[in-house]
């Protein structure tokens, strides 16, 4: 018989030196699993910090650990580390007061994103200081973007077209969504290009630089005394930084984040894995959404896997696919490493190739925290969380990139002038971050997207749900659908949207009431309301107050003008169709019959 101990099998043996019987254990170590023997097969480098930054074994089974904790039973993970304090009065009477060497007006903690900010910040004359715990650099895989998205950070100042040339890896067209063979929608000029990370950062750090932007790379941060003329920041490596205002871009493990959450769980998790391999013979169009096959079990749980596979910049033959799902953090979920042994026998079977034919360039993995109350509104003065730390990005998507290009010029110009009227009380800075309705409309989606075997439904159900969606928004047409893929909701479509479902597909309503539950429906009727209720402010009120805020106080105009954003972008009314999307979407049963 077999003893596992800490992974190793002893096997007990049996020997009678001098006619004593004793037990004695050689010792084997319990055979690799195929993910394993692939990781550690491939020559891993070049890993920084950020998500996805990360490929080796060794990091993966780091992250499952982390999500085993997650998933256990108590509603707190860990009781998070105290990170900030609130101390009264001037820090110039402090004992900090000493290592005052020279007052930032911004100091933003995480660069990968950080620096976009940082950046933008700089160029209206603030003086920014970044920290970042490794090296500030952009990860080796790709981000998949819109030009219509990366064209917001030019708006901002923070690219040149130039510059998106410059670091734009990969481009094309067309860009399909399907569902298990139910058939396929193609656009045009969604998630469409591949840009590299390590280009892009670069270029924006390179402008950061050249704006006097300071850069402290390979410091981490200990904690934030918050005084009432200027905030503390003490680092691990024995460095003291003063600011009038923290950004928080450490990303979705933020510590200052575990700290305002109180190490609570999430309330949903999309878990991620793919890979980037090279020797793809079709690789010129993408998926943007794509679903093979039925809800199945993995782990103790079920769940519905979906795809998205884009062509890849490093050569024409590679090509990144990603399998991503949305579970609950509970007990049974599967981890990382069960997704990726599914992976390996699923991916060939989507892409119509074998595992044989492919060289592994990079293994990618990811967990993807969302909340229901998000984003995180400020919960201290001095300090205001930005990006994946605020919770801003919608929560079907992984990966915050996009979300940032969208909210950028917004951020830019609200924290420059709440630095500039020194409005940076925590009920200030959360006119930053304030509720959105058509974020937490998205909610539905993601409950619904989400297997559970409870709901007694069909396998098929979520393919048959969203399909039918989908080729409802394909109908009603390009104002519609793109939003959508672009993780936008916006009440009329939505409206449309879901008058066409029922209209058309009447026989589902009872399967959906069964996935998602008549809490989430109600909870998500309130927002649903406030969608509308948004959209009527922001169509007809805003036009009649925006004239007018120029006359009034400086603190009156700040807030109105932070109420208005929220108005429009809570709304999904800051995002306009370019005229050229008017004509970009077809239904193909086809591939080969592309639109170019």
């Amino acid at each position: 018989m077999a003893l596992q101990l800490n992974g190793v099998f002893q096997y007990p043996c049996a020997i009678t030196p001098f006619g004593n019987r004793k037990k004695v254990y050689f010792q084997a170590q319990a055979t690799p699993s195929r993910t394993q023997r692939i990781m550690e097969g491939i020559a891993v480098s070049g890993e920084v910090g950020g998500a996805g930054g990360a490929y080796s074994y060794s990091a993966l089974k780091r992250l499952d650990q982390l999500w085993s904790k997650i998933c256990s039973a108590s509603e707190v993970v860990e009781e998070p580390q105290k990170v900030v304090s609130a101390v009264p009065g001037s820090f110039k009477v402090s004992e900090h007061v000493g290592n005052s060497e020279e007052m930032f007006d911004v100091i933003v903690c995480g660069g990968t994103l950080g620096i976009f900010i940082a950046t933008a910040l700089s160029s209206k004359g603030l003086r920014v200081g970044v920290v970042e715990r490794s090296v500030l650099k952009g990860r080796e895989q790709e981000w998949n973007i819109s030009r219509k998205e990366l064209l917001e950070l030019v708006e901002v100042g923070v690219l040149t077209e130039d510059d998106i040339e410059e670091a734009t890896a990969a481009s094309f067209n067309p860009n399909r969504c399907g569902f298990e063979g139910k058939g396929d929608i193609w656009v045009q000029g969604i998630l469409n290009l591949g840009v590299s990370p390590v280009k892009l950062v670069e270029i924006v750090k390179e402008r950061f630089d050249s704006l006097g932007g300071v850069t402290f790379e390979g410091y981490s941060v200990s904690n934030i005394s918050v005084y009432q003329d200027a905030a503390v920041l003490q680092l691990k490596e024995g460095k003291t930084l003063f600011s009038r205002l923290i950004i928080d871009a450490m990303g979705n493990f933020s510590p200052i984040v575990k700290q305002i959450r109180c190490g609570r769980k999430p309330d949903g998790m999309c878990l991620v894995v793919g890979t980037c391999c090279r020797g793809f013979k079709e690789n010129s169009a993408s998926d943007v959404i794509f679903s093979s096959a039925s809800a199945k079990e993995a782990g103790q749980s079920l769940v519905q896997y979906f795809w998205e596979a884009f062509p890849a910049g490093s050569g024409p033959v590679d090509r990144t696919t990603y399998m991503f799902t949305y579970v609950d953090p509970q007990p049974g979920s599967p981890q990382l490493e069960e997704l990726l042994e599914d992976y390996w026998d699923l991916m060939p079977k989507y892409q119509d190739v074998s595992l044989d034919d492919l060289e592994i360039l990079r293994i990618i993995y990811g967990i993807f925290p969302t909340y229901r109350d998000s984003p995180l509104p400020a919960a201290y003065d001095r300090i205001l969380q930005f990006g994946d730390a605020s919770g801003i990005q919608s929560p079907v998507s992984f990966g915050g990139f996009g979300s940032l290009t969208r909210h950028l010029g917004r951020l830019t110009t609200g924290i420059y002038e709440a630095l500039e009227g020194n409005f940076l009380d925590s009920k200030s800075l959360s006119m930053l971050n304030p509720y959105m309705p058509n974020l937490s409309s998205s909610w539905l989606f993601q409950r619904a997207m989400s297997a559970k075997k409870q709901s007694n439904v069909p396998p098929d159900f979520i393919n048959e749900l969203l399909f039918a969606n989908f080729m409802s928004m394909q109908k009603l047409g390009d104002p519609v659908l793109r939003p959508f893929l672009q993780d936008v909701i916006q009440f009329g479509p939505l409206v449309k949207t879901l008058g066409l479902v029922m209209i058309t597909r009447p026989q589902i309503l009872p399967s959906i009431f069964k996935q998602v539950g008549i809490p989430v429906l109600l909870d998500w009727s309130g927002h649903f309301i406030m969608l509308g209720y948004y959209t009527f402010l922001s169509t007809l009120l805003d036009p009649a107050i925006r004239p007018l805020i120029g006359s009034f106080p400086a603190k009156m105009r700040y807030e109105w003008k932070r109420g208005l954003e929220a108005w429009q972008y809570g709304a999904g009314l800051d995002y306009k169709l370019s005229p050229s999307g008017t004509h970009e979407t077809a239904k193909r049963s086809d591939p080969s019959k592309r639109i170019v």
